[in-house]
Order: C-alpha cells, then sequence, then structure tokens
C-alpha cells in the first residue's frame, strides 16, 4: 500500500501576525541605531593627505614615496628569498647524495655573517680607536677642540704627537665655550696657547637651520646661551688661506675629548643641523664627511678615550661614559676638590661646608631632594652637580701656567713648521674681535678651578684593557662577602667581651645550677656509656 504524501505547511500568516512582525523588526533597527549613536560610532573618513599650506610638503611626499618602494622592494626581495627556498628544497629531493657539498656551501655563506656578529660585538673603545686613525690619516689639517674652561685639561699628548708624527699634517686649537669663561682669562689662555700652536677662539651657535625648535615656557632662563656664533669668519678664513696655499682640496680633521662642542662646530661652519649633538657624552659612534665647499671638507669623529692612570677628576669631567656607571659621589667630590669654595658657595647658594658629603646634604635640601622618609638624597645631588660641570652652561675657569715650557712632544721647530703656511697676523686680530663680541659670565656665576694637566688618552686598540661581565660580577661577589665578614667579625667582637664581663645575679646562679636528682640521673647515663660489653667483669 502506497503512502499517502504529506502536505508541506502553509506560509500563508494573518496580517496581524505579519505587521507585529515588522514592527519589532523597526523597533529592533531603532535601538541599534541609538546605541550607536551613543558610542560615537562614525564612518571612516578617507585620508586627505598633506594639505598644501603644511609646511615641507614636499619632502613629507618624498619620504612617503621612498618609504613605499622600499617596502615594495623588501616584499619583491623577500619573494625571491621563498623562491630560491623552494628551488632548493627540490634540488636536495631530487640529489640526496650531494648534500655533503650543500652543507659545505652553508658554511661558507655563514663565516661573513660570524665576522659581522663578531664585528658587531666588539668592544665600542676599539671602534672608536679605529675610527680616530682613519680621521688622522684621511685629514691635511687637525682641529684639535678643545673646552675654554680648561684648556689644559682638554689636551691629548697621544693625539698631538701622533699628528707631528705623521709629518705633513697641520694642527690648529679651536677654544670652544669662550662665552663661559672671563674675558681676561681668554686672552692669558690665547696668549700661552700660540707660542705652541695657531688657536682660535670660537664660540658655537645654538640657532641653526632644519633644526626643530619648539617654544617652551620656561621660569628660569639657561645662562651663557645665544645664538651668535663667534669665530667662524676667522677659522673660514685660516682654512681657506691654507687651501689656497696648497693649491689642491684639502680635508679638515676634527678630534677632541667628549663634550668639547666637536659636531657643534661643524654644524656652525656648516649653518645647517647636520651632526647630531646633545647633553650626553659621545654621541658621535663613527667618522661623519661633511662637505663645507668644493675644496674643502670636514670630517667629524667619535670622542677621544681617556686613560684610566689620569686623575679622578679628568675621569670625571672626560669620561665618555654615563654617571651610572662612574660613581656619582666619587666623580663629583672629585671635581669639588679642585673647585673654589667660596665661589661654589655662591653659585649655588648653600651655607659654608666642611666636605663634599656635607655640601651634597645641603645642596639636597635646598633643591628638595628627598627620600622616601624625608631624608637628602645624597645621591641625586651628585648627579646634578656633576651634569652641571660636564655640560654646557656652568661657567668655570682655570688660570693658565705661571711658566710657560714646550710640551715633551713640541720643540720650536716643530712649532714653526705648524705655523707655517697660516696668516697669523690676521688670525690674531680675528680674535681680538671675537674677544670683543664675546659676552663673558657674571661675577656670581664665575668659579676658580684647578686644572690637572694635560690628560692622556688612548689610541692604539691593544691599550684597552677588557673586563668580561663574569669577571666584574666576580669581583662584586668577592666585595660583597668581603663586606659581610667583616661585618660579622665585626659583630662578633662586639659581642664578645659583652658576654666575658656579664655578671650573673643570685636568681640566674640558682636557676642556672642543676639540682640533685638530675645530676644523680647525669652520672647514670655517662656510667651507661662508659661501660665495655667486649670485657668480661665476672
Amino acid at each position: 500500500m502506497k503512502r499517502p504524501k504529506l502536505k508541506k505547511a502553509s506560509k500563508r500568516m494573518t496580517c496581524h501576525k505579519r505587521y507585529k512582525i515588522q514592527k519589532k523588526v523597526r523597533e529592533h533597527h531603532r535601538k541599534l541605531r541609538k546605541e550607536a549613536k551613543k558610542r560615537g560610532h562614525k564612518k571612516p573618513r578617507k585620508d586627505p593627505g598633506v594639505p598644501n599650506s603644511a609646511p615641507f610638503k614636499e619632502a613629507l611626499l618624498r619620504e612617503a614615496e621612498l618609504r613605499k618602494q622600499q617596502l615594495e622592494e623588501l616584499k619583491q626581495q623577500q619573494k625571491l628569498d621563498r623562491q630560491k627556498e623552494q628551488e632548493r628544497k627540490r634540488k636536495l629531493e631530487v640529489s640526496p647524495g650531494d648534500e655533503q657539498s650543500n652543507v659545505e656551501t652553508r658554511e661558507e655563506s655563514d663565516e661573513p655573517k660570524r665576522k659581522k656578529a663578531k664585528a658587531g660585538k666588539q668592544n665600542p673603545k676599539k671602534l672608536h680607536c679605529q675610527e680616530l686613525k682613519k680621521v688622522i690619516e684621511a685629514s691635511d689639517i687637525v682641529l684639535e677642540v678643545l673646552d675654554a674652561r680648561d684648556p689644559l685639561g682638554c689636551r691629548c699628548p697621544q693625539i698631538e704627537e701622533a699628528v707631528i708624527q705623521s709629518g705633513s699634517k697641520k694642527l690648529i686649537l679651536v677654544l670652544n665655550k669662550s662665552d663661559l669663561v672671563p674675558k681676561e682669562n681668554l686672552e692669558n689662555w690665547l696668549n700661552y696657547l700660540n707660542k705652541e700652536l695657531p688657536t682660535v677662539v670660537f664660540k658655537a651657535s645654538t640657532n641653526l637651520k632644519n633644526r626643530k625648535t619648539f617654544k617652551i615656557k620656561k621660569k628660569k632662563v639657561v645662562p651663557f646661551k645665544s645664538k651668535i656664533c663667534c669665530g667662524k669668519e676667522a677659522l673660514w678664513k685660516l682654512l681657506g688661506d691654507f687651501q689656497q696655499s696648497c693649491g689642491k682640496d684639502i680635508q679638515v680633521g676634527v678630534i677632541g675629548f667628549p663634550n668639547v662642542g666637536k659636531s657643534s662646530v661643524i654644524n656652525s661652519l656648516k649653518q645647517e643641523w647636520i651632526c647630531n649633538v646633545g647633553i650626553s657624552m659621545g654621541l658621535t659612534r663613527s667618522m661623519q664627511i661633511v662637505p663645507l665647499d668644493k675644496q674643502i671638507t670636514i670630517i667629524d669623529s667619535p670622542c677621544l678615550i681617556i686613560s684610566p692612570c689620569n686623575s679622578p677628576t679628568a675621569l670625571a669631567l672626560r669620561s665618555p661614559a654615563s654617571i651610572e656607571e662612574l660613581r656619582p659621589l666619587e666623580a663629583a667630590s672629585a671635581i669639588l676638590s679642585q673647585a673654589d669654595n667660596e665661589q661654589v658657595v655662591l653659585k649655588y647658594t648653600v651655607p659654608e661646608y666642611k666636605d663634599s658629603l656635607h655640601f651634597f646634604t645641603k645642596l639636597a635640601q635646598r633643591r628638595g631632594l628627598h627620600q622616601k622618609g624625608g631624608s637628602p638624597n645624597v645621591e641625586s645631588a651628585a648627579k646634578l652637580v656633576w651634569s652641571e660641570w660636564t655640560g654646557a652652561s656652568l661657567g668655570y675657569y682655570c688660570h693658565p701656567p705661571a711658566s710657560w715650557n714646550h710640551s715633551l712632544h713640541f720643540n720650536e721647530n716643530i712649532a714653526a713648521v705648524m705655523k707655517k703656511g697660516f696668516n697669523l697676523e690676521e688670525l690674531e686680530k680675528n680674535n681680538a674681535h671675537s674677544i670683543q663680541v664675546l659676552k663673558g659670565p657674571h661675577l656670581t656665576n664665575r668659579i676658580l678651578f684647578r686644572s690637572s694637566g694635560l690628560t692622556n688618552g688612548i689610541l692604539d686598540e691593544k691599550d684597552i684593557v677588557e673586563e668580561s661581565p663574569r669577571q666584574t660580577e666576580d669581583k662584586q661577589d668577592a666585595d660583597d662577602q668581603e663586606n659581610g665578614s667583616g661585618e660579622r667579625n665585626a659583630e662578633i667582637s662586639d659581642v664578645a667581651p659583652v658576654e666575658e664581663t656579664r655578671e650573673l645575679s643570685p636568681e640566674q646562679s640558682t636557676a642556672g645550677k642543676p639540682s640533685d636528682g638530675s645530676s644523680a640521673l647525669d652520672r647514670a647515663s655517662q656510667e651507661d656509656e662508659t661501660y665495655d660489653f667486649t670485657t668480661d667483669y665476672i
């Protein structure tokens, strides 16, 4: 018997039901629109691009285009690499017997990568020495930039000797930051240094082209900062005359210790923001070639590496390291030991101090540098002093030596050779004009400083001593252990005499004596322990 066909359910519905469903749907959509309006959801707008009124529009568009091209090239390179990898895998599958040759080729290709990795892990001080040698070899004239606040402390005999031994190279001294010292002191130093080498008075400019400056309202204006560059014409004239006398294009290398203003001098000569400059030490890490004009090219170099055999003051002022690596209290104390106490008190407006620790305590209280609990933060005060003395805002000065003598690596013949080819009379007039234009520091901002003399540097990579991180950790652990054992010994030595001299009270003495019952039990236990089971007592 055939099964009867089932009829499908009809989709027809009453008008009341259909209208009710439509009403519910409309209410639901209305609710969603309200929620979206509350959330502030808007349609994504199209990127309008760079407006025509925006500054540097062409440069921005060029940068965006270059970035786009670089991304496309990178994608193309990745695609090619993938294709090569697939081909290599196919070849391996086809000829498995040739695996040894493939392994050899891989090892050969890995060798240059290993060399690059080793070069990347190389000590930065050694890299600085390599770059300095390159700069000296490539230069016809070497500008040694000195800080006018301590010119003798910024001179490096090793570098000067290397320039002299080259034979055909000239050496010029540039007294930068000349606005931070009194004019009389600057003239005395100029007369002292001119006896050995041609010296140019210089003051780098802080207002340069292509530099992003933002107007920030400050309560206190940093002293001694001016937009005028002094000594630029004198240095330009000196280099131009030498180039004309040579009759060929020349290269000028700029060297010096950290934070003397090497890159600032180059930026001032070029009148553009080309070399990176800043407050922190050792920003320049490799040589940078900057063309001044068609005939003269200037080369920026990394800072000189100071030798560890120098005085603590020289290490604190000239080391291209952060204050965390140096010990702030030791570094700042070494600097304060060479400064005039009365002028330091006037500058920092603190009462008279007995020693450096007392000074840092008073300065921390004066500047509001406190730790948890309200105690003065001495370490922060030491960091503040160190950063001011190594920066470019504090005005301190030192007197030149009373009697002038040739340096060990100099004599009269070498001095005459170094001055040959320069118009010294015109240089003297330009220096006098620069000194007149400069504004010296205020009387309250002058601090007399005792220079520690010439600062020895490292030019040869072999002289740099490397310490592995494990050695430094072992040293720290050993120091901690010694300190800990010393403290324990001190505690024991302090406690021992107290125990010997302690007198017992009668109650303690009676409590300390054992009772008769306990003494009998102790005797019995001692007899049991002394009984020998191997012997026969019968």
